[in-house]
């Protein structure tokens, strides 16, 4: 007996060791990658250039963020996140939810329609739309051809929102998709055999059963979609100014590396509130369907 618990010990050491090792690159990867650029986040944003040119400890950048034009920016670029996320979920539930009733062969099409354009360079998926969209462009070129006035698409908050929803839309869908193809037709089934009607089926199996599905594909557009410049950028021409555009321009043409430190920081703390509420949620739906079950 006491040969054997030693056995174990070894080999449960051993198990350890192992997975030590094997953790390392990632440890690593993380220090390298992770945390040491956000100690230099946080040095330079907690620091102030003195008047004797030396930098010392101060919320003088923070402070500075709660100017009226920086506040309207964060809420601006919050209410285009938002909106864009909603539009993302109206559209994407259904498409996902198609997408995982659809036999094999048509699933696959629409999966690989739906990827393709993500197979393509960002920057150049932007300039697509902005072939289509600008004055110029295609479909003003046809409204001409007919003898329409040309319609301004570009240079607005909606321009902004387009550009989000086209290029955020996919993991909106590949994530509900992926869980909806979890669930059992063995409940829908029960539930028919019980006289549930179809909408009472959606209503109380598959959009709870997909709530972790929709939770993970609003972390992964409105997070993006908070803190992105280059679609505000092209899409607005620079008149949507959002928090991504003004902390590149502080690390950019303003070289104030201090203050766009902050504003990074302060969207971080935001971002990981927003996490922290969606994991909330998260944990108390998966609480609530254990017990209903």
């Amino acid at each position: 007996m006491e040969k054997t618990a030693g056995k174990r010990t070894v080999h449960s050491s051993q198990r350890q060791g192992a997975a030590k090792f094997l953790a390392l690159p990632l440890i690593i990867w993380l220090a390298v990658f992770v945390i040491v650029p956000l100690f230099l986040v946080c040095c330079y944003g907690f620091t102030a250039e003195g008047a004797d040119g030396t930098l010392h400890f101060s919320f003088e950048n923070f402070a500075r963020f709660t100017e009226p034009i920086y506040v309207k920016i964060m809420v601006r670029s919050l209410k285009i996140a938002l909106i864009s996320t909603v539009i993302c979920l109206v559209l994407g539930y259904p498409a996902a939810y198609i997408m995982s009733r659809s036999s094999s062969k048509i699933r696959t099409l629409i999966i690989l329609l739906i990827l393709m354009p993500m197979w393509m360079n960002f920057m150049l998926r932007i300039h697509a739309w902005l072939t289509l969209l600008e004055n110029g462009g295609l479909i003003n070129t046809l409204l001409a051809a007919m003898g329409l006035e040309k319609v301004e698409f570009l240079g607005s908050e909606g321009a902004v929102v387009l550009g989000m929803v086209y290029n955020f839309l996919p993991f909106m869908i590949m994530s509900i998709y992926m869980v909806l193809l979890k669930l059992d037709n063995s409940l829908l089934e029960a539930a028919y055999d019980l006289g549930a009607t179809p909408v009472q089926r959606f209503i109380k199996i598959i959009i709870p059963f997909s709530v972790p599905g929709i939770l993970s594909g609003i972390s992964m557009v409105f997070v993006p979609s908070v803190t992105t410049f280059a679609i505000s950028q092209y899409f607005s021409n620079g008149t949507v100014r959002l928090i991504g555009d003004t902390i590149e321009k502080q690390f950019g043409a303003a070289n104030n590396w201090n203050f766009g430190a902050a504003i990074s920081i302060v969207v971080m703390v935001i971002v990981m509130l927003s996490m922290f509420a969606i994991n909330k949620v998260d944990d108390g739906d998966i609480g609530e369907r254990k017990m209903i079950i």
